[in-house]
């Protein structure tokens, strides 16, 4: 395993990482399950509206990737600091991984580009059939920002992870990286009667740009250019460009 920062190489051989999504996106879990890694699930209160906010216009496509990188990184950064080491510990446990010797804290935040202005969940019916119109025939970007906090678990300077009985005392914060990436959407020409048969399942309401790739909207979206993974929130390949640089091995993140 390559060196994480503040880590030896040594201290890896017998000990794991534990990935926290900071996220309740099912999509988001589910995809890292099918990668192999069943995540620790912890919500973030982070304030989207103040984090936009700072931007000089929050719905303009300008500056997308700032944006959703700005979400990524509060999300990760308020889940980050609500974390205990106790929680690192029992869940390792429970999924029978080797005492941790640290954690990483994925924050993730998805806005579409549709005819150059920003959307994100329509929350509303109303909403989310006047968004799907747009998004009709056309092709459109998804933005999706990733935020990675390191965390290192602490022990008692005595022990060491796995060495005793004894639980973690603490974390500390090492390092945070973050990127975004991209993925053009082409969607195919949608009727009003499956427009509005989709909007009634519920599907659409609480997701980003109001579409999904991976359940019920699949079938309208005729390809992507990108990434297919961020279509759903989260990129694989991106998130292990950055656990990389972190110092973290993603094979060791496989835990399932």
């Amino acid at each position: 395993m390559s060196d994480t920062p503040g880590f030896s190489p040594a201290e890896h051989a017998n000990t794991s990482t534990v990935l926290v999504l900071g996220s309740a996106s099912p999509a988001r879990a589910k995809t890292l399950r099918a990668a192999g890694i069943e995540p620790l699930i912890r919500v973030s209160n982070a304030d989207e509206d103040a984090v936009l906010a700072q931007f000089e216009n929050a719905t303009s496509a300008h500056q997308a990737a700032q944006k959703v990188m700005a979400l990524a990184k509060v999300k990760a950064a308020s889940v980050a600091q609500a974390l205990t080491a106790t929680e690192i510990a029992d869940f390792s446990r429970q999924q029978g991984m080797p005492a941790p010797a640290s954690a990483i804290v994925v924050g993730c935040d998805s806005m579409l580009e549709v005819n150059g202005a920003l959307v994100g969940k329509p929350h509303s019916p109303e909403v989310a059939v006047s968004r799907i119109r747009e998004l009709s025939g056309n092709d459109v970007v998804l933005h999706t920002g990733h935020a990675i906090t390191l965390l290192r678990v602490e022990y008692d300077s005595a022990t060491s992870p796995g060495g005793s009985n004894n639980g973690p005392t603490g974390l500390t914060i090492l390092d945070t990286r973050y990127d975004s990436c991209a993925t053009t959407v082409h969607f195919t020409d949608l009727d009003e009667d499956e427009i509005r048969a989709y909007v009634a399942t519920g599907e659409p309401l609480e997701v980003a740009g109001a579409f999904t790739i991976d359940s019920l909207g699949g079938a309208f979206i005729a390809g992507v250019t990108g990434d297919p993974h961020s279509v759903v929130g989260i990129s694989l390949p991106l998130l292990r460009q950055i656990t990389k640089e972190l110092g973290v091995f993603w094979p060791g993140l496989w835990n399932k």
